[in-house]
């Protein structure tokens, strides 16, 4: 992924979006300020290039929530479905075990190579409080190390109106399934 400095023109695009996307889905924030949000991404163009890559992945970023404590923003991807960030399996391990047909990448590092954290359970259910995301989709989420010392990784999606958590190989990856990004700004 390109994390390049964006141009003026790109950024503002960007922020012009964002800002859309912000409006538009005003009950995921109903007590946060856009100016104090653009202020902030505009102050840490860093930030701005992460989530640029993951609006180019159709990941549809979002601001879901502000943390007083660290005095951060946090969005997080917020498309229908799990982003066009699939066919991944979950780390650089579990690629590299694969003896056949490997996948082009591994989640943790895209999301590296991205500028972004995968979301946890926590988050991801936090993420489903906000609508209904992942119907047809799943989607990779943060690994505790002892389940993923045992070769095993953590997917979460949303059916029958309940939000499932599951596990299966580090190692596997499928069509519908990616992974769902978080940038604090």
């Amino acid at each position: 992924m390109n994390k390049k400095k964006l141009t003026a023109e790109q950024s503002s695009e960007l922020l012009k979006t964002l800002k859309t996307r912000f409006i538009k889905n005003i009950d995921r924030h109903q007590n946060l300020d856009w100016e104090k949000i653009q202020e902030k991404l505009e102050k840490n163009p860093e930030k701005l290039c992460a989530l640029n890559q993951m609006e180019i992945t159709e990941g549809e970023p979002d601001v879901v929530d502000y943390d007083k404590n660290t005095d951060q923003y946090i969005f997080f991807d917020c498309s229908p479905e799990s982003p066009k960030r699939r066919s991944l399996c979950y780390d650089y391990q579990a690629w590299e075990a694969r003896k056949a047909n490997k996948p082009e990448n591994n989640v943790i590092d895209t999301a590296t190579e991205m500028g972004i954290e995968i979301l946890n359970e926590e988050q991801y259910r936090k993420l489903q409080e906000l609508g209904k995301f992942d119907l047809k989709t799943s989607s990779w989420i943060k690994t505790p190390a002892n389940i993923r010392e045992l070769g095993g990784a953590l997917f979460c999606d949303r059916r029958y109106n309940t939000v499932f958590t599951y596990h299966n190989g580090a190692d596997s990856y499928y069509a519908a399934r990616g992974f769902r990004g978080c940038v604090k700004v």
